[in-house]
Formats: structure tokens, C-alpha cells, sequence
């Protein structure tokens, strides 16, 4: 979907509010999309959604044995810490640090390939979503088809679910 700024609202509106002459309202017809209903309810997003969580799993688990290993060293040295030799308790000190920079630099590489391929994720939806709209308005030759920004619309004007059925219908 294209996201409207201020000035593109306001152009919008004045061109509604050109079209609100008589006749002209009468054969023009208008219809509304709630993006955010799409986003919710479309199988495509649910789908995408289980398919990142399962892709993504596996590096989850290892996050988190990874952090099980950490704690055991931590309880480890906080229990035994004070008969261990010297060199015994710098060298655990050492391991558990090591880990713990792995670790972190596990997350942030996990945490950055999870938005990247969100993002792309989220970028097919929307353009999935804009081409169904598109291909609705077209084949209920509306005028002019609206989403955010609008402080209401009736249920006779919003398409959301028209276009939500042609999403699952794919």
C-alpha cells in the first residue's frame, strides 16, 4: 500500500471534494481498504508468519542453549569459585566471557537476519495486498479506493473484506 503524507491527503481530499458536485458525486464511486485488518486476517501474512517462526527456530534453540551453557558456568563459578585454583577460576572467568561476546554477537546477527527477512516478508504482503485492491477496484470499476488516513467510512464504501476474500482466494 501506498502510505499518503499530508500534502497527498490534502490533494485527495480537495479532488473528493471536487468530485461531491452533484451528478458527477453520483456516478463516482469510493471505496475504503483497512490495511491493518489486512495485515491481521489475510492468510498470507498468518503463512509468512509460521514460515519465518519455523526458519528461525533452530538459531532460537541455539540462543538458548547457549545462554543454559552460560548459566551453568555462572553457578558453576559462584558456587566452586572460592576453592577453585587461581588458574582453574581465570580460566572459567575467561570461557564464560567468551561466550558471552559470542552469545551477544549471536543475537545481534539473529536478531538482524529476523528483521531482514521480515522486512522482505512484510514488502511481498504489501505488494500482494496492493494488487488485490487494484485488481477489485478495477473489476468494480471504482473511482477512487482510500485507506489510511481516514477518520471514517460507512460499511457501504469499505471493501476491506471484499479484498481480504480475494486474498485467500490465492
Amino acid at each position: 500500500m501506498k502510505k499518503i503524507n499530508a500534502t497527498g491527503f490534502m490533494i485527495v481530499w480537495m479532488a473528493v471534494l471536487s468530485l461531491c458536485s452533484g451528478t458527477v458525486l453520483a456516478e463516482t464511486k469510493i471505496g475504503f481498504v483497512d490495511t491493518v485488518k489486512l495485515m491481521e486476517a489475510a492468510p498470507q501474512a498468518k503463512s509468512a508468519q509460521s514460515k519465518i517462526e519455523s526458519e528461525f527456530a533452530p538459531r532460537e534453540k541455539e540462543l538458548v542453549a547457549l545462554q543454559r551453557e552460560i548459566k551453568k558456568q555462572e553457578d558453576k563459578l559462584t558456587r566452586d569459585g572460592a576453592v577453585m585454583s587461581e588458574s582453574e577460576r581465570t580460566k572459567l572467568e575467561r570461557d564464560i566471557l567468551a561466550k558471552r561476546r559470542d552469545m551477544k554477537r549471536t543475537q545481534d546477527e539473529f536478531r538482524d537476519d529476523l528483521n531482514i527477512r521480515r522486512n522482505e516478508v512484510l514488502a511481498k504482503l504489501q505488494k500482494d495486498m496492493y494488487t488485490a485492491v487494484v485488481s477489485l477496484a478495477k473489476e468494480q470499476k471504482f473511482d477512487l479506493i482510500l485507506s489510511q488516513g481516514v477518520v471514517y467510512s460507512s460499511d457501504k464504501i469499505d471493501i476491506t473484506d471484499s479484498v481480504l476474500k480475494k486474498l485467500k482466494a490465492r
